[in-house]
């Protein structure tokens, strides 16, 4: 393997990586109803900003046609903000010894074709994994859209329905429930049916439960460990949560010397932004370019808008050994 064909061979990673990531983005989308939006968009620095005009319901008030006609104080249009956040990770190195394609008559395609399904694999794990326990964290920090019963009950039926209240006569704009699949299969033991699998990858599962989808995947953020342990179901609405992928992945492959064998290895880093419907990123606290620990921590995550019905969703909290 010549050295001349290492740029060749690290163009067909990264190009066969952004086709098997796209395809997987596509699939992801349409089967999850655009709950977790996954696209290709992208924004320059380290946050987006969208504003928005702030709701004017307050100006409405009853008018007595009889009455004094005393001055009235205005309502101020006002606009707020919603802040998304770039996040950095990188996969890799990979190694692998050049001679044992050849020495096994095997075409480097087969270790191009297994890193570049690996990588597209573990992209999109980590792109789900960071948007999901935002999510979660910046519910969990709104009181009001939490149901915590992991006091003296698991997951339930029940229980989720009344998750799905906290929006109240808007609750059917929750189109999609996020659950690890423990979860799922205690609630399919409640005699919930389901039968019908839309999306199935690696670690991910999109199936229909009671006219809403459901996201089965085994997301660190959706348990907790303590006393006691807590299983933790995410509802969301439409475009509740959306992960730009730009796609910038730089990626370099070497070959070393030196050794018994000649060695290469391939590394790459990426980038994506996460942004939450409702929410701002606080940027003063969270910073740039944030740790699981400062993305993963409620208060960096600020709600944005005045009614809880216009952010992403609600959170269930249940004991996870009930």
């Amino acid at each position: 393997m010549a050295l001349t064909n290492m740029q060749v061979y690290n163009d067909e990673i990264i190009g066969n990586t952004i086709e098997l990531l796209g395809q997987k983005i596509d699939m992801f989308n349409a089967a999850s109803g655009g709950s977790i939006l996954l696209n290709s968009s992208s924004f320059r620095g380290d946050f987006s900003k969208e504003s928005f005009f702030n709701q004017i319901a307050s100006a409405q008030r009853r008018v007595d046609r009889y009455g004094t006609n005393s001055a009235q104080a205005a309502t101020v249009l006002a606009q707020g903000e919603m802040v998304g956040v770039k996040v950095a990770g990188g996969f890799g190195p990979v190694l692998f010894e050049p001679a044992q394609m050849t020495y096994l008559q095997q075409n480097p395609g087969a270790a191009i074709t297994a890193i570049a399904s690996g990588f597209a694999d573990a992209l999109l794990a980590d792109q789900l994994n960071t948007a999901v326990g935002c999510a979660v964290s910046a519910v969990e920090n709104v009181a009001a859209l939490v149901n915590d019963v992991s006091a003296s009950a698991g997951v339930t039926q029940v229980g989720l329905n009344n998750s799905h209240r906290k929006f109240g006569d808007m609750s059917s704009i929750l189109s999609a429930d996020i659950m690890t699949g423990d979860v799922y299969h205690r609630l399919v033991g409640e005699a919930i049916a389901n039968s019908s699998s839309l999306f199935l990858s690696t670690n991910v599962q999109v199936v229909d439960i009671l006219g809403k989808l459901v996201v089965i995947s085994d997301i660190p953020a959706l348990y907790e460990a303590g006393s006691p342990n807590k299983d933790k179901v995410l509802s969301i609405t439409s475009g509740g949560i959306i992960v730009d992928n730009s796609s910038d992945i730089v990626s370099n492959m070497e070959t070393s010397n030196g050794k018994l064998r000649i060695e290469t290895t391939w590394q790459a880093d990426y980038t994506f932004g996460v942004k939450l419907k409702g929410y701002a990123w606080d940027v003063a606290n969270g910073g740039a370019s944030p740790t699981d620990a400062e993305l993963f921590l409620g208060s960096n995550w600020d709600k944005a808008v005045t009614e809880n019905k216009h952010t992403l969703g609600t959170l269930l909290i249940g004991s996870a050994a009930a």
